[in-house]
């Protein structure tokens, strides 16, 4: 089928699947753990900051309908790059930001947007988030799958109290983006 593998960690998992799941080309998301040391890992022990695990998403794509570098360019839009503690309310190494690359291509590509990213002046700290290889990615428990559809005002209530709407609003409001993406949508 030619489909390919994105793996991003942003913060909460939660928060990370709805800017992806609307695009052309998006065949499946799952919210998951990845990049520790704990096989099978239950949310309360990466809760725990004792796995070495990342909240992240992990996404199957079509690369000739929705292209990795357009990937790339949604993930950088939800996050605060220059956060290493965490994203936004939630604090601790399960929710830093790292882009995991699964090819030698998507590696390239990561860092390529990383350094434009740096070299844009949008932020006045340097950008922290990694590129890391992608490891094996466990899926979250079933609660955490499709959350903000399962529960709507938990999730709207969550994004907006965490920080991240704001934040993005105030860093991230680009009005040639927002209108090409609203074409796609």
């Amino acid at each position: 089928m030619g489909y390919e593998l994105a793996t991003f960690a942003g913060g909460c998992f939660w928060c990370m699947v709805s800017p992806f799941e609307e695009q052309p080309g998006i065949i499946r998301i799952i919210s998951g753990y990845t990049g520790g040391h704990k096989e099978n890992p239950t949310y309360e022990e990466v809760c725990s900051k004792t796995t070495g695990h990342y909240e992240a998403v992990q996404i199957t794509f079509d690369p000739d309908v929705f292209p990795y570098e357009k990937l790339l360019d949604i993930y950088w839009r939800q996050i605060d790059p220059t956060d290493d503690g965490g994203q936004f309310y939630d604090r601790g190494p399960q929710y830093r930001t790292a882009i995991f690359y699964h090819n030698e291509k998507q590696r390239l590509l990561a860092e390529k947007s990383k350094q434009e990213l740096e070299e844009s002046g949008r932020f006045s700290k340097p950008i922290v988030t990694k590129i890391l290889p992608a490891s094996t990615f466990y899926p979250a428990e079933e609660y955490h799958q499709d959350y903000h559809k399962k529960n709507p005002l938990r999730y709207k209530l969550y994004r907006i109290g965490s920080g991240r709407d704001a934040f993005l609003k105030e860093h991230w409001r680009d009005p040639e983006w927002e209108a090409d993406a609203a074409k796609k949508n």
